[in-house]
């Protein structure tokens, strides 16, 4: 297991940056608006002071795409990013570590500051995760922060999420870790518009995020982030711990599934009890993915969740194991979880759209898995594919599959395992928030290649950044999750993988029928009555969208500016036959 490779042109600080794992005591409760939030204006660089840039830090190179990888910190002398005085009371920023995200902080009064966040690199585009240290904070102070250049025109902070903070010293006095904390949050559309936009020529409309926060202690080192952090590094110490316990190794197989375009390795851990070959081939395949976005690490969670469950020592746990071979890709876009990206790889796409690609060198981790998952359909069978993903604009936990027309022995069937994974998790997993559609702009997701595929049970999971609106009153409703609730998913997950392959078909039939008559419920809501069997619940869903890719679609960033070169080159050979004299055009 080696150190994570980073981009040439990002600097990288030598501090390691490392959080304890806590749970409070009680479930924190959503921000509730008083109507008196507060909009700041923007000031910007001109009537404020930049207090730390990384826009001067950042080496300088000919190729706006990516060419080159290094291992761990800059060789040479890290470039000062921050901009202050000893004595001055004024925050010290840093974000150069794994998965940080802040560009630029600008200091618009003693205790305000308007923050710009990096977009993913070699794109314009998907400001969304942030995560960045701050140091010489003032205990009682009242702070206030707004990032200025968030990209989605809708968020969870708008339905009472807050940001989280850790505290070095309350871990360290308290054994207190990352809780929510803000007041005064406001989502609302930005003054200014991204030069950039999608790309295409056209500027896009901007939105703002603002809170106000008190640090508990003077001079204390706290970090803020959208949500949990978990980094590669992270994952490479959990998998380390996995493959060091001789126990576990009697049934688990850690290998490298391919490498980065960076050079990180994408690792893909086999589960299964031993057995002979024979044996080991009448099993069905399942196969967990995460991490396809790199800023949603609530996926991250999960999947150690649903690893710590299938790894133990319980009955249920042998009992999958013996009935199931499991192929788990914890981390499917390493490169972007080190440098802080939201959604593209360092091909500046997103991975998640390209599972259908013949560029097995641009996209290799989504091209391997593919394969691997074409590999077993053709030689086994593969009874469930999912991808753990998070999501910015909707509570709770939720799936999204894939309905199989035309086919009515299968009606219905592939929201069986969603619906009993809501009786499970009946506080945190919401049915009614699944959806079934198989749309055009999405083929190239992983949860639809892989129902093409012949995947039957083919989903993508998202946990919500927020939190849970089911439940009563004082149980999980109004409530964010915490480390130990997405670690749940993962234990339901099992949970329910175990009732939907009982032998005994009670429960399978039991959810058709309830399923049956939720259909013709809603065919009677949206169309006034029973329309007959050309009808799926599929076709009254509105869209699965969570967030729209299609500008980051397309070939990766540098054979797009190989192929503009091209075309260029093309124009002005073009342009020399125009030129040819008389004489030589007869």
């Amino acid at each position: 297991i080696a150190c994570p490779r980073w981009p040439v042109e990002c600097e990288v600080i030598g501090d390691a940056v490392h959080h304890i794992e806590w749970d409070p005591a009680e479930p924190e409760p959503f921000y509730q608006p008083t109507g008196q939030e507060k909009t700041p204006m923007p000031a910007g660089a001109e009537e404020g002071r930049v207090v730390f840039c990384l826009e001067h830090a950042f080496q300088v190179t000919k190729y706006p795409f990516f060419t080159r990888s290094r291992i761990g910190r800059s060789r040479g002398p890290t470039k000062n990013a921050t901009f202050m005085g000893e004595t001055d009371a004024t925050l010290e920023f840093e974000s150069r570590f794994e998965s940080g995200n802040l560009l630029k902080a600008v200091q618009v009064g003693p205790y305000e500051y308007e923050l710009t966040l990096r977009a993913d690199m070699y794109t314009g585009k998907h400001t969304q995760w942030f995560y960045f240290r701050v140091r010489n904070t003032r205990a009682g102070a009242t702070y206030r922060f707004t990032i200025t250049n968030l990209m989605k025109s809708s968020s969870l902070y708008s339905q009472g999420m807050r940001p989280l903070l850790y505290s070095e010293r309350a871990a360290e006095e308290k054994s207190v870790g990352w809780r929510r904390a803000g007041s005064d949050i406001r989502y609302f559309r930005s003054c200014s518009q991204n030069p950039e936009g999608n790309n295409s020529g056209h500027s896009a409309t901007l939105h703002s995020l603002t809170w106000t926060v008190q640090f508990p202690y003077d001079r204390d080192t706290c970090y803020l982030a959208h949500c949990y952090p978990y980094t590669y590094s992270h994952l490479q110490r959990y998998l380390r711990a996995v493959a060091s316990n001789p126990a576990v190794a009697s049934y688990c197989t850690l290998r490298v599934l391919c490498h980065s375009l960076a050079g990180n390795a994408v690792y893909v851990v086999t589960v299964t009890s031993r057995g002979g070959a024979a044996e080991d081939k009448r099993k069905k395949n399942v196969v967990v993915t995460a991490r396809v976005h790199p800023g949603e690490t609530n996926g991250s969670w999960m999947m150690e969740g649903f690893l710590d469950f299938l790894l133990g020592d319980s009955d249920d746990a042998r009992l999958l194991r013996d009935t199931f071979v499991f192929k788990v890709v914890p981390m499917l876009n390493p490169d972007g979880v080190i440098v802080g990206n939201y959604r593209c790889s360092l091909a500046g796409r997103d991975l998640n759209r390209n599972y259908r690609t013949g560029l097995r060198d641009s996209f290799p981790s989504v091209w391997h898995t593919r394969k691997m998952v074409e590999r077993l359909v053709n030689e086994t069978d593969v009874v469930l594919y999912c991808d753990f993903h998070g999501h910015n604009r909707k509570n709770n936990v939720f799936m999204y599959g894939c309905t199989t027309r035309g086919d009515h022995s299968q009606k219905l069937q592939e929201r069986v395992f969603p619906l009993m994974m809501s009786k499970n998790a009946s506080n945190k997993f919401s049915f009614k928030s699944c959806k079934f559609r198989v749309q055009k702009s999405k083929e190239g997701t992983g949860r639809i290649a892989m129902w093409r595929l012949g995947v039957r049970n083919s989903y993508t999971m998202e946990a919500s950044f927020g939190g849970s609106t089911l439940g009563m009153l004082g149980d999980r409703k109004g409530t964010h999750f915490t480390t130990r609730d997405l670690k749940s998913i993962g234990f339901f997950f099992c949970d329910t993988l175990l009732d939907y392959c009982d032998p005994d078909p009670t429960k399978v039939s039991y959810c058709l029928t309830e399923l049956a008559v939720l259909m013709r419920k809603k065919v009677r809501e949206k169309l006034g009555g029973d329309l007959g069997s050309e009808v799926t619940a599929s076709d009254l869903e509105s869209s699965t969208s969570g967030s729209n890719s299609s500008d980051s679609d397309g070939l990766p960033v540098h054979l797009l500016k190989q192929s503009q070169s091209n075309q260029q080159t093309l124009v002005k050979k073009k342009k020399k036959k125009r030129l040819r004299t008389l004489k030589e055009r007869n």
